[in-house]
């Protein structure tokens, strides 16, 4: 039948939209650690105090255009679910401070463990917190993910702390996010709101200790004031992906980022892997790949599961 004049073609369909929304947000911060790379000499906790500043800017002026104000003034007109909010932001301050300290310390392989290793912190906080139930398959990879943590604690004679503290505070955000009737923008710009009290208070500190990178090398201001961008955009382009692909999708594509991370640690910043964290990573794998399928037979058989 030949086409008429009420349809509509379109150069991609929803899925591929959403896919492309998803590799975007997941490469962009896959390749966060050569962004921060070049804070060369300015501490992980100013750029902090930048990134919470420049995206509750930015994020501002996105929320204008957008016309989305109406969530925001709800979450703010009700105190009792700020605590949660506040929650939120007390967490991801915290990893955005470590993740930013891995980079310059160049540990960027502990970064992308930490990542790896975040789902099946979910899974583990689902069943002991909202007392989900988690199918044998998550079981086991909770189990090796265990494991992994056990050998490195063994054989390095101390916690792999980073991993430890990007995982948990991460996984524990995500816990606390499903709690807060917010969108993504609308909630990472209330969160940020809530930090940029005591941001600008510490920044005032810096400025008068005159110990302040901002506003001295044209090189660093530019990229404090950048970091709020770059916190914003893969943000926007994940909020794409997650209308238009479903759950389980999104799950895979997550992999994306700590894979980057992994391989520019390896290539790029030239650190090395011990046969000991070779193994652990491996473990850590395949606890993700049994994950990954099991939640997905769970999807495709329409049974309840963790996840």
């Amino acid at each position: 039948m030949p086409p008429t004049s009420h349809t509509r073609h379109t150069p991609f369909s929803e899925a591929t939209q959403g896919t492309l929304f998803g590799l975007g947000a997941y490469t962009m911060w896959g390749c966060f650690p050569l962004f921060f790379a070049l804070f060369d000499g300015v501490p992980a906790w100013e750029i902090l105090i930048h990134r919470i500043v420049w995206s509750c800017l930015f994020l501002l002026g996105l929320i204008a255009v957008l016309g989305r104000f109406t969530p925001v003034r709800l979450a703010l007109g009700e105190p009792r679910r700020l605590g949660r909010v506040l929650g939120c932001a007390l967490l991801i301050a915290l990893n955005w401070a470590i993740y930013i300290y891995a980079v310059e310390s160049r540990q960027v392989l502990q970064a992308s463990l930490g990542y790896f290793l975040t789902p099946l912190v979910n899974v583990g906080l689902g069943m002991l917190v909202l007392r989900e139930r988690m199918a044998p398959l998550q079981g086991v990879a909770v189990g090796l993910a265990s494991l992994a943590i056990a050998i490195q604690l063994v054989g390095l004679g101390e916690l792999p702390w980073i991993t430890l503290v990007l995982a948990f505070s991460f996984g524990t955000y995500g816990l606390l996010r499903k709690q807060v009737p917010l969108d993504g923008l609308s909630g990472l710009f209330v969160e940020t709101l809530l930090l940029l009290p005591l941001a600008l208070l510490a920044l005032g500190w810096l400025t008068h200790l005159e110990v302040s990178h901002f506003l001295g090398e044209a090189r660093h201001t530019w990229l404090l004031i950048a970091s709020g961008v770059i916190t914003a955009l893969p943000l926007l382009a994940f909020a794409g992906a997650a209308r238009r692909l479903r759950l389980a999708t999104l799950g895979f594509l997550m992999y994306i980022n700590p894979t980057i991370q992994f391989f520019i640690a390896l290539l790029i910043f030239g650190e090395t892997i011990t046969p000991l964290q070779l193994a652990t990573f491996v473990l850590i794998w395949i606890g993700l790949a049994l994950y990954s399928w099991s939640a997905w037979q769970g999807r495709s058989d329409g049974a309840p599961r963790a996840a």
